[in-house]
C-alpha cells in the first residue's frame, strides 16, 4: 500500500509562515531616497533644467522650474500642481529638494512624501561641498 509522507511539505509549509512573519514588520513603506554624502561628485544634468524646491530657514517653500531667474514663494498645494504640470510636459525632469540646514527635518520629510504622491519618480537633496 503506497501512502505520501506530507509532514516535510508541512515542515516546509511552516518554515516559510514563518519566513513570513518575521518580515513583513520589517518591510515599511516610505520615501525611497539615497542620502547623498556631503564629499560626492556633482550629479550629472540632462538636457532640462530641474525642478528645484526650497525650503528656507522659517520653514517657508520656493520653487524654481528653470523658467525664472529667482526661486518663486508658492504654497505647499500650489507646489504639487506646478511640479505634476511639468513632469506630465517634461517625465524625464529632476526633481531636487534644497533644504536649509537649521529647517525642521519634518519639512523636509513631508515635502519629500508629497512629491511622491504627486508622481515624481525619484527625489534628489542638494547639499554643498565640504568646507576644508
Amino acid at each position: 500500500m503506497a501512502e505520501i509522507n506530507v509532514v516535510p511539505y508541512i515542515d516546509v509549509t511552516f518554515v516559510l509562515l514563518i519566513i513570513f512573519m518575521i518580515t513583513a514588520p520589517l518591510v515599511q513603506t516610505g520615501v525611497d531616497v539615497d542620502l547623498p554624502q556631503a564629499a560626492t561628485a556633482p550629479v550629472e544634468q540632462k538636457n532640462e533644467p530641474p525642478v528645484i524646491v526650497s525650503i528656507d530657514r522659517q520653514g517657508r517653500y520656493y520653487i524654481d522650474i528653470g523658467e525664472q531667474q529667482e526661486d518663486e514663494p508658492v504654497q505647499p498645494k500650489e507646489l504639487l500642481v506646478r511640479v505634476a504640470a511639468v513632469l506630465r510636459n517634461k517625465p524625464q525632469t529632476q526633481v531636487y529638494i534644497r533644504g536649509d540646514h537649521r529647517v525642521d527635518y519634518g519639512k523636509v520629510v513631508t515635502v519629500m512624501a508629497a512629491l511622491k504622491n504627486a508622481g515624481v519618480p525619484s527625489v534628489g537633496l542638494m547639499t554643498s561641498p565640504l568646507e576644508q
